[in-house]
């Protein structure tokens, strides 16, 4: 998709040491969301015997917002461009839960480098109206982690 407005949302530095949505995106009632961008990175465990895999996800469906995290602004690439009509949430350690969930992908993200999925059209998910959509980080890391992390998305309606 070609029109919309771009967003960005964030956190940094982040101390992560339980399973969480990373990032739920919750679509307005009038527009769609398409999910362009992951960016995920740590800086703590970066020597071999700190190596870990963790299981990361993509899912929607979920008609409970997860909580215990923070709520960042969506911030427009476009400088002064509109506010996002919907909302953004990152790190909530209880999960998005009820409805129909749908897992829509899945990886293995080795922390020594960082965890970096840029969509093409053809493959990025569009969130409908009203709809919500996780980055999940599926269990527990091993260790404390320092975690950052970016998405990128787009406004369509």
């Amino acid at each position: 998709m070609s029109n919309g407005r771009i967003y960005t949302a964030f956190f940094n530095d982040v101390t992560v040491t339980a399973a969480q949505d990373f990032f739920e995106i919750n679509a307005a009632a009038d527009s769609c969301v398409e999910l362009m961008e992951i960016h995920i990175s740590q800086q703590l465990e970066i020597g071999d015997a700190m190596e870990e895999m963790l299981n990361i996800v993509v899912k929607s469906g979920a008609t409970t917002s997860g909580s215990g995290g923070s709520a960042p602004t969506a911030v427009p690439l476009q400088l002064q461009d509109s506010a996002f009509g919907g909302t953004v949430e990152a790190n909530n350690t209880t999960k998005a839960t009820a409805g129909t969930i749908v897992t829509h992908y899945a990886w293995w993200w080795n922390v020594r480098v960082p965890f970096d999925v840029v969509f093409t059209p053809e493959n990025s998910k569009i969130l409908a109206p009203s709809g919500r959509l996780t980055i999940e980080l599926v269990g527990a890391p091993a260790d404390t982690m320092d975690i950052s992390g970016y998405i990128v998305f787009r406004e369509i309606g």
